[in-house]
């Protein structure tokens, strides 16, 4: 199956190991991945600001991007949930964009979404001997839909001791734009993200978004804590 990678721009800017686990599981998945370097942004950042016209123009050049994408696939319930989701808000007025953020909607998907409902692949060798919790985005949970997914591929992980923390349908703070305008609200919401996982006793907290998973290693940093973040394709690229 041939698909085209979307990779989010934190996770380019920030993550570029993590965009590279994310090709190697979906090869190992047998899949042919095409990735072009002419992609930038899904225009969330400027929608959840208020910028419409800007997030007009980026989400427009999305869609051209990958006009032709037979399947188009993410590590990033975040930016695949606000393409399926507010791109017909955004090309209301534009009937050509419209037609076409529609078509688009049914041909993207949050990767492990289509790992096990699509290519319906729940193992891929992985090997990781480490205590983990899992840390729900509210993009992926709320917005997206998705839960047991990212459980279905640890599960399968050998080694990987999978515990739930406390709370776990809680925010971890992040919120994008949200982390920088309520500074106060949003750390005392990472404290008790990060306090629960903590509780485990996990050696890692693992999530399908970057952006979570950045914001909570900023405060495990900041508070010298013994836990590390890593990203569900991360562990699956290991130990094969």
């Amino acid at each position: 199956m041939r698909v085209d990678v979307f990779i989010p721009c934190f996770i380019d800017q920030f993550y570029p190991d993590t965009a590279w686990s994310f090709v190697k599981v979906l090869e190992k998945a047998g899949c042919e991945v095409k990735y072009s370097p002419e992609q930038t942004c899904c225009g969330q950042p400027a929608f959840n600001s208020g910028y419409w016209n800007e997030a007009r123009t980026v989400a427009r050049k999305f869609i051209q991007d990958f006009d032709e994408a037979e399947i188009v696939v993410a590590p990033s319930a975040s930016c695949t949930g606000f393409v399926r989701n507010y791109y017909h808000k955004l090309f209301a007025e534009d009937e050509v964009n419209l037609e076409k953020s529609k078509a688009l909607k049914k041909r993207i998907f949050e990767f492990s979404d289509f790992m096990i409902n699509h290519l319906q692949i729940s193992e891929v060798g992985a090997v990781f001997n480490h205590k983990v919790t899992f840390h729900d985005s509210c993009a992926g949970l709320r917005e997206y839909g998705i839960r047991s997914e990212p459980r279905q591929l640890l599960e399968k992980v050998k080694g990987l001791d999978l515990v739930e923390m406390e709370n776990l349908e809680t925010c971890c703070g992040f919120g994008g734009t949200f982390a920088a305008k309520f500074h106060h609200i949003s750390s005392a919401m990472t404290e008790q993200k990060v306090e629960n996982a903590l509780k485990t006793g996990a050696e890692y907290i693992v999530s399908t978004e970057a952006s979570c998973l950045m914001n909570m290693d900023a405060y495990i940093r900041k508070q010298n804590l013994p836990i590390k973040t890593i990203h569900l394709v991360d562990v699956l690229a290991t130990g094969w």
